[in-house]
């Protein structure tokens, strides 16, 4: 066999595919791989840089780096520059690679992480050193986290280390973290999403119960067919589209480039037109009640007295209560819901410096290139750290090819990222600390 060329690979791309040889997997409810050895080997990088990194393990294994980085200007708050050192799992079955190989092929990084987000975690580390080694500092003071426990709702990381060490953010107003700045196209133009805010967060279990019998017999009060009448309800259920200023304002600005008047169309076909990145915009325009998990049963003879089923409920920021009596009111009085986790949602400023100084970041780099404010379907670390007064955005600059679906590599089957888009965004990311 002929041995592998070594690739000759940036600092970005180096960290990244080390941090997705290590297998970071979260598979929830206190069951993770554990995040020790990322986090030490951040730590690492940060010492190396002459910061004074600290290390926290609330639970064995578990364990988050945060450091602080003076700036410039100590009369300016400081900024939160952070990512997770978790993923969640993949099953090795259904992938092209073996997804914690850091394999490099078709100009890509591939592996779990690769997008969610060790990339960020990455060029975080790589636009300071970038900026350190060179003798210079960031404008301002900077708080650098690595948290575990995100793709669980940080109860053993950022939402733990802010209840319990809220000292270690004094002085920030405002965050910086993943899922915004990535590239699309619409109508042909090329555009960054800043990711401004966050649906809110509702995991809960439904739980069905019956009467204990032999499969044989006829039984009118059976656990699994309650719980999948419920199930199917809340799956198929149309909500209906409500926007919010930040929906309002990105649908604006997709309708001035397609040259359409937003009021006269239908919110989802101006999402539609931004491409695979409507993977996620028309997610933003509604709630959605995704069914994600079923439990029942343990023999195939005999009918079980109880079946319990995850649903997966984002809402728009501030309808949780709402939305919640709803879903009571569609699975019925014979179903029980226990709400497993809940988060708020979020709405940060689409104007002020912090988002002036991306789009001079983005512009000194894509030239031209319009960047437009987006609610994030999903959930990051800054619901935690909201909690605390701190302004949560989304931007890990990427510049993407066209066609590749870029939102599904979240939580998906070979997950992967361009090397090429990881020196664009350390280059950005660099600017925008040394500016804002």
């Amino acid at each position: 066999m002929i041995p592998e060329p070594p690739l000759d690979l940036d600092e970005s791309a180096q960290i990244a595919r080390d941090l997705i040889r290590m297998d970071t997997s979260n598979f929830g409810e206190g069951r993770s791989n554990g995040e020790r050895e990322a986090a030490e080997y951040v730590e690492a990088k940060l010492q190396a840089l002459g910061l004074s990194p600290e290390l926290f393990e609330p639970e064995p294994n578990r364990a988050s780096v945060v450091a602080r980085v003076p700036g410039r200007n100590p009369d300016k708050p400081a900024l939160v520059l952070h990512g997770h050192l978790d993923v969640v799992p993949a099953d090795p079955r259904n992938w092209s690679v073996d997804p914690f190989a850091g394999e490099i092929k078709d100009g890509m990084l591939w592996g779990r992480g690769a997008v969610d987000m060790k990339d960020m975690d990455a060029m975080i580390l790589a636009a300071l050193g970038d900026i350190l080694r060179s003798g210079r500092l960031p404008e301002r003071e900077l708080v650098v986290a690595f948290f575990a426990d995100e793709e669980a709702g940080g109860g053993v990381g950022a939402s733990r280390l802010v209840d319990d060490r809220p000292e270690l953010f004094a002085g920030a107003t405002e965050a910086i973290s993943e899922v915004g700045g990535y590239s699309i196209t619409v109508g042909g133009q090329r555009a960054y999403l800043l990711q401004t805010g966050e649906k809110s967060l509702l995991w809960i279990r439904l739980i069905a119960r019956g009467v204990a019998a032999h499969g044989s017999r006829l039984i009118r009060q059976n656990a699994i067919t309650r719980l999948a009448a419920a199930v199917a309800k809340l799956g198929e259920a149309e909500w209906p589209v409500r926007l919010t200023a930040t929906t309002e304002e990105l649908l604006g600005e997709i309708a001035k480039v397609l040259g359409v008047d937003p009021a006269e169309t239908e919110p989802d076909v101006l999402a539609l037109a931004t491409g695979s990145a409507s993977g996620f915009i028309t997610a933003t325009l509604r709630t959605t009640t995704n069914p994600t998990g079923l439990t029942a049963g343990y023999k195939h003879n005999v009918i079980p007295d109880r079946a319990e089923a995850l649903v997966d409920i984002r809402t728009l920021p501030g309808e949780e209560d709402r939305v919640l009596e709803e879903v009571r009111r569609l699975v019925g009085d014979a179903i029980e819901i226990e709400i497993v986790h809940r988060d708020v949602g979020l709405e940060a400023p689409t104007s002020g410096p912090l988002v002036d100084a991306v789009r001079r970041a983005i512009g000194a780099h894509d030239p031209g290139a319009p960047v437009f404010p987006y609610l994030l379907s999903g959930g990051t670390d800054n619901k935690s750290l909201s909690r605390l007064g701190i302004r949560g955005y989304g931007f890990a600059p990427l510049r993407l090819p066209d066609g590749l679906d870029f939102p599904a590599m979240f939580h998906g089957v070979d997950e992967r990222v361009p090397l090429d888009a990881l020196q664009f965004g350390t280059r950005v990311l660099g600017d925008l600390l040394l500016d804002y």
